[in-house]
């Protein structure tokens, strides 16, 4: 398996760790009744739970582009040191940014999710 395929195996694994956390923080506050129910009306997660339901949130539309980017470049064959270098920076960024969300740190939370962005840009440079 390339890097870049691991690094997509290792950020589907970070996903679901944030989704168990962000559920476990919704529990704390709602309870297993409002959860198990249909969830109308419930009031909105605050403190760390609520970050750490952005930070799932956020991390899902986040995988998307990357997978589709290191799936683009498996299939074209274009998988290269620099994908590599991109998928490392990304989820590594992506870790950083899941811990500093819910850890309330908003500076360098943006400065986590800035090194995942330039992750994915160089996979993509790659793909042009």
């Amino acid at each position: 398996m390339s890097p870049d395929l691991k690094y997509l195996l290792f950020s589907a694994v970070l996903c679901f760790v944030q989704v168990l956390v962000a559920a476990s923080g919704a529990h704390l506050q709602w309870g297993l009744a409002r959860l198990a129910g249909n969830r109308e009306g419930l009031p909105e997660l605050t403190g760390w739970a609520g970050r750490a339901n952005r930070a799932h949130l956020n991390m899902i539309e986040n995988l998307v582009l990357f997978a589709i980017l290191v799936l683009v470049a498996a299939v074209a064959g274009k998988a290269n040191a620099m994908t590599a270098t991109g998928a490392a920076l990304f989820f590594w960024g992506r870790l950083a940014h899941a811990v500093i969300y819910v850890a309330g740190l908003p500076w360098l939370r943006t400065l986590a999710w800035v090194v995942s962005v330039i992750g994915m840009v160089l996979i993509a440079l790659q793909l042009f």
